[in-house]
């Protein structure tokens, strides 16, 4: 009767111990660096649609939904909300160091008008190159479709992203880098 006894309190201290820990918890910042993604190479009108969260293209037949939270064609990007989409997206161009933004603006965001977007002067165009270069120190902050914070920097508008890029350089694949606060605060640290 007393091996049975310990054998219970054995067995019972053991399952006691595995169930007060706790499951592994997900990060709630994550940072992820997209590449060529295809920002309508064919030049179709269409805008590619990108989902932060799930880091990964969203089909055009979603747009009508809160799948996506920014959007590429040629060098407009979009954010889904005001008359892109249907989500809550709005986003803002900062000037500074993207690696020292550790707490995203309280204010200062729009969201995409008819007349213009809510993200514009990220990049500069050299007429006698006709080469389109990402602004040092410019890069975007965004509430994504659901309400989560982001910062976006766009490092590359070339296919795999060749430094120095050329006229021949194929154009209209972003490389980009971000990080997404999965929690719903400001907090990028």
């Amino acid at each position: 009767m007393a091996i049975t006894a310990l054998t219970v309190a054995a067995l019972l201290s053991s399952c006691s111990k595995k169930d007060d820990q706790a499951a592994p918890q997900k990060p709630t910042i994550v940072s992820t660096t997209a590449v060529n993604i295809d920002a309508d190479v064919a030049n179709k009108g269409s805008f590619t649609l990108y989902s932060l969260a799930d880091n990964k293209v969203v089909p055009n037949s979603d747009s009508a939904t809160s799948k996506w939270d920014i959007g590429f064609r040629a060098t407009t990007i979009i954010v889904n909300g005001g008359v892109s989409g249907p989500g809550s997206a709005a986003a803002q161009v900062v000037s500074g160091v993207y690696n020292d933004l550790i707490l995203a603006p309280e204010s200062g965001y729009a969201t995409d008008a008819a007349a213009t977007k809510a993200i514009t002067a990220w990049y500069t165009y050299n007429m006698d190159t006709h080469i389109i270069s990402p602004i040092a120190g410019k890069f975007i902050v965004l509430k994504t479709a659901s309400g989560k914070y982001a910062k976006l920097e766009v490092t590359s508008y070339y296919k795999d992203a060749p430094v120095p890029p050329t006229a021949t350089s194929v154009s209209r694949y972003y490389h980009f880098r971000y990080v997404l606060q999965a929690d719903g605060t400001r907090n990028f640290k």
